[in-house]
């Protein structure tokens, strides 16, 4: 559900760059109070994760669409919402300078719309009252699936009504809008099942790093994660270095509600402004565009062929890869950065 910067005005972008921009800054002294070190390399190692796991496209039956996790809720229950939120945003960032997934203009957008909706009303809205004090699984699956399908839901009604503001006309708000519910629906209940299954292995292989998250205090200092990390650390190898050959090649579901009303999958880009100054600058920070390498000169106006399946390609396992360690010590500086001014 990454936006691309044709659905935004620059007045929508820039208001939303601004709300994203102060929830960073909140997030960030929150944080601040109670970071420590074994947060700090967590929260690396999970946004490498969920930006390998976003590679990862999942069919969605019977409709010609696909859908990828946001993370958000992974996000916030294994690390907080102010840890999660500062995480999934420099994924979102990284994603849109290095790997041109997401316009520069709707960075701001999509931040929001997929940080803080799980990190701030989904997770103490919703998860925290129904999964307790995360000694159930039942309860913790329950939570899991209702507040991942929910924050999905809000993030995917301010897309219509950013794309409404922004005066798209082409995207009319009651088509768009009982197109993108209901594919939001299926994808958010499959990435509420994943989710589910990412914290019932937490639970059983660290259950303290939950609970720490539920009293919002540091994980005691006795207490060792490091067979956590280097089990996510491998995940985020093995799912961006190879099993990002096997997503689905069909539309995503933000992709597929344009198509479904336009008759293709993207809108003309603009030809002129802010847009079109940050497209180029975006053009010139990603080295790996789509997740891939940059074709030669004599194939970039050749007609793009229908991608295979399996998409195995070098350019695809080289980006998974470099993407997520690019994740991890960007985070793993921001922290470290919060770490330093909190001595202060």
């Amino acid at each position: 559900m990454h936006m691309a910067d044709a659905l935004l005005s620059p007045a929508v972008g820039a208001t939303m760059w601004a709300g994203s921009v102060a929830a960073i800054g909140y997030s960030s002294a929150k944080l601040k109070k109670h970071i420590d070190n074994k947060t700090i390399p967590l929260m690396g190692v999970m946004g490498a994760f969920i930006f390998a796991a976003q590679m990862i496209n999942f069919t969605i039956p019977g409709t010609g669409s696909s859908g990828h996790i946001g993370g958000g809720m992974i996000l916030a229950v294994m690390l907080g919402p102010y840890a999660a939120f500062l995480t999934i945003a420099s994924v979102l960032s990284v994603q849109s300078l290095f790997f041109a997934d997401g316009g520069l203009l709707a960075l701001g957008c999509n931040i929001w719309n997929l940080g803080v909706y799980p990190c701030f009303l989904a997770y103490p809205l919703i998860y925290r009252p129904i999964a307790g004090d995360a000694t159930s699984a039942r309860r913790i699956s329950i939570a899991a699936v209702l507040s991942t399908i929910i924050a999905l839901q809000l993030g995917a009604f301010s897309v219509v009504l950013e794309t409404l503001f922004s005066g798209i006309s082409e995207l009319s708000f009651g088509a768009f809008l009982l197109l993108m519910q209901p594919i939001h629906l299926a994808i958010g209940l499959a990435e509420g099942m994943i989710t589910v299954g990412v914290i019932l292995y937490v639970k059983q292989a660290r259950p303290e790093i939950l609970e720490a998250n539920i009293v919002s205090r540091p994980l005691n200092a006795g207490i060792s994660i490091k067979n956590v990390l280097a089990a996510f650390v491998i995940l985020a190898v093995i799912t961006g270095g190879a099993l990002s050959w096997f997503a689905s090649t069909n539309p995503d579901g933000l992709e597929w509600s344009i198509e479904k009303i336009t008759g293709q999958g993207e809108l003309a880009e603009q030809t002129s402004g802010i847009a079109t100054s940050l497209k180029n600058i975006q053009g010139k920070t990603a080295f790996l565009p789509d997740y891939g390498f940059k074709p030669a000169a004599d194939e970039e106006n050749t007609e793009e062929a229908t991608p295979s399946w399996p998409g195995i390609e070098a350019g695809t396992s080289v980006a998974g890869v470099v993407g997520a360690s690019i994740v991890m010590m960007f985070i793993m500086i921001i922290g470290f950065g919060i770490r330093l001014f909190k001595k202060r």
